[in-house]
């Protein structure tokens, strides 16, 4: 056995209990799956200083865990990460929901330099990354044709919330459901929203070994 073997069988018990813990029915491989992109974002943060999260075992709570609680959130088909950096929660995501068309989005060229070669080396068929700014993805995706719009829209790391409403909307489906994962419950934040959408419910994310409060806002369109 090798003297990375101890470590990476504790963060394969930590990530598989903590799934246990957040009630999810994992596909086979995707306990596997998720340690092998975050051996890749370990990698990776060397170099091009991916997260602020160095330590490979504060990863598997604050970055997988994180991300794969919101995996019973999520309603529809199609999600839209935006602004999702090195692919949270938007890969380990789709690594979950192998069903689901997720899309990460991200303007920094060397996140998605990232995203695409772990796309690439975990064979994620169901993950689309675009490498732009939120408000140009239409236009690129469908110059001409009918809007592309999605029935989940995600991010972890929008500052505000009115910011994060005015980027989506454009992209959500009819009936979609934009998820925005938060710290403490935004009160302020919620109070300045547009009388555009409206608040469904604000969930409470208890995420296993994260000692920290954490959040999801569920929101959607105000009927006409």
């Amino acid at each position: 056995m090798t003297a990375a073997a101890p470590a990476e069988e504790s963060r394969r018990r930590t990530l598989a209990t903590g799934a246990q813990a957040l009630g999810l029915s994992l596909p086979p491989g995707a306990i596997a799956c998720c340690l092998a992109y975050l051996s890749m974002l370990v990698k990776w943060n060397k170099v091009y200083n991916l997260t602020a999260i160095r330590d490979p075992d504060a990863m598997v709570v604050q970055h997988l865990l994180d991300s794969l609680a919101i995996v019973p959130l999520i309603e529809g088909k199609r999600l839209l990460d935006i602004g999702s950096g090195a692919g949270l929660p938007g890969i380990p995501v789709a690594i979950a929901r192998p069903d689901l068309a997720v899309t990460v989005l991200d303007s920094n060229h060397k996140k998605c330099a990232f995203m695409q070669q772990a796309v690439s080396e975990l064979h994620l068929p169901n993950v689309t990354v675009r490498c732009t700014r939120i408000e140009d993805l239409p236009d690129l995706v469908h110059p001409t044709g009918p809007p592309l719009t999605f029935d989940t829209i995600t991010s972890r790391a929008f500052a505000e919330l009115v910011d994060f409403v005015t980027a989506a909307l454009p992209l959500l489906a009819p009936e979609g459901l934009l998820l925005a994962m938060k710290g403490v419950h935004p009160i302020d934040e919620i109070s300045r929203l547009p009388d555009t959408v409206k608040v469904r419910d604000t969930q409470p994310l208890s995420v296993p070994g994260l000692n920290a409060a954490r959040c999801a806002i569920r929101m959607e369109r105000t009927p006409k």
